[in-house]
């Protein structure tokens, strides 16, 4: 057990730094095609190419996503730019398609190979097919439970690893697999391009009486019928581990820089605690209230358990819940005279009272009491994007700490 992977996701090179420094063990990312965060930042290859330096220099892994379920068009360019990810040292690629999975094989036949959860691997007998095949590793479908889990794992070579998501946005259709953003917008989830349909608000209408709208249960303002909860696993990692996971997917390639932070700090966390001695595990609830500090929708445990029913769903709103700001990445620290340099990311005021963390480390409160810009003028407050100030800090703090407010009721 102690090869366990903490996989985390990034839509850009910063939150791929973050990621890493926080504590993931490898990072996945989608390039400017072939994937399905078209909405994403995402990386062009000069990109790539510093990510997979930044992590091979730490010791970590880079996966990139070739996952869409591609029309012949859209097959267009990739041969140069699978050659291309071999040219960089790119540790794997995430492929769902038969037709891109032949045509890695055939140009990289040493590239380790991800069969996505757009593939919908539900069994052992398909698992096998794939690594039969070359498949290194397989991103089981969201709709396993953990009794599931553990007998594919029984029933498949040991060399085959097993990837399953373990936090973050959970899907209405079966493994992603959606077509109601393709219906209702003409923008194709399977290509790369989610509406996120199913975070809208909805009504009944019957066909003879247009114009009139019902709503789908007691209440005025309609339901968001199809909108699922998020799915939440700190609880219950000893479980997946034990039902043979070695890699513990984090969703969110569109999220922020410090959701990216605050989640990976927390499963580190807690997947440390578990390796360091599993038989005296204790889970500790700070690992969900720290989680609870980054934007959420309640939380469920998916089909792990039982299969979902109404109570995972959120019928009254598609909202995130958002108690903390995120306001400022640290850059440096001056230990001689305890400043910090601040590139800010929200508006900092005197006075306020906020909170620096960090990989690794517990937070602290610091009352802000003394600013200055770059030119070393006194200031009280911060109000530009991205700029550059120095605060002074009652306790060390390090490059990629961060600041946090939590918000007025």
């Amino acid at each position: 057990m102690t090869d366990i992977e903490l996989l985390a996701p990034a839509g850009d090179l910063e939150k791929l730094k973050i990621a890493i420094i926080y504590g993931a063990d490898a990072v996945y990312l989608g390039g400017e095609e072939f994937g399905l965060r078209a909405k994403a930042k995402n990386f062009d290859i000069d990109q790539i190419k510093e990510g997979v330096e930044f992590a091979h220099k730490r010791g970590k892994r880079i996966y990139v996503t070739l996952n869409i379920i591609p029309h012949n068009e859209d097959l267009k360019g990739l041969d140069s730019y699978v050659l291309k990810l071999q040219d960089i040292g790119v540790d794997a690629v995430i492929i769902s398609d038969p037709g891109v999975f032949s045509i890695v094989k055939e140009l990289v036949p040493n590239m380790e190979i991800h069969l996505s959860t757009q593939a919908n691997t539900t069994n052992f007998s398909t698992a096998n097919f794939w690594f039969k095949q070359g498949v290194k590793r397989i991103v089981l479908a969201r709709e396993l439970s953990l009794e599931e889990i553990k007998d594919i794992k029984e029933n498949t070579p040991e060399d085959l690893d097993i990837e399953t998501f373990v936090h973050g946005a959970m899907c209405i259709s079966y493994s992603g697999r959606c077509l109601l953003s393709n219906y209702m917008t003409g923008r194709d989830a399977n290509r790369g391009e989610c509406a996120q349909a199913c975070r809208w608000k909805y009504n009944l209408v019957e066909e003879k009486r247009p114009g009139e709208y019902y709503p789908v249960y007691e209440g005025e303002k309609g339901t968001y019928i199809f909108n699922s909860k998020d799915l939440c696993m700190i609880n219950y990692l000893p479980e997946v581990i034990n039902a043979g996971v070695k890699s513990l997917k984090i969703e969110g390639r569109m999220k922020s820089s410090y959701y990216v932070a605050t989640i990976i700090r927390s499963y580190r966390m807690a997947i440390d605690s578990y390796l360091a001695n599993s038989n005296k595990y204790n889970y500790n609830d700070m690992w969900l209230d720290e989680i609870k500090k980054a934007s959420y929708r309640d939380f469920t445990t998916g089909f792990y358990f039982n299969k979902p029913t109404e109570e995972d769903q959120l019928y009254g709103s598609s909202s995130y819940i958002r108690n903390y700001d995120f306001l400022g990445l640290i850059l440096d620290y001056d230990e001689k005279t305890q400043t910090a340099t601040v590139e800010q990311r929200n508006r900092i005021f005197d006075n306020d009272e906020v909170e620096i963390f960090g990989p690794n480390k517990e937070f602290f409160v610091q009352k802000i009491n003394r600013m200055w810009d770059e030119k070393n003028n006194l200031i009280n407050v911060v109000p530009h994007a991205k700029q550059i100030f120095k605060i002074k800090v009652d306790k060390p703090v390090e490059k990629w700490d961060m600041i946090r407010k939590a918000r007025e009721d």
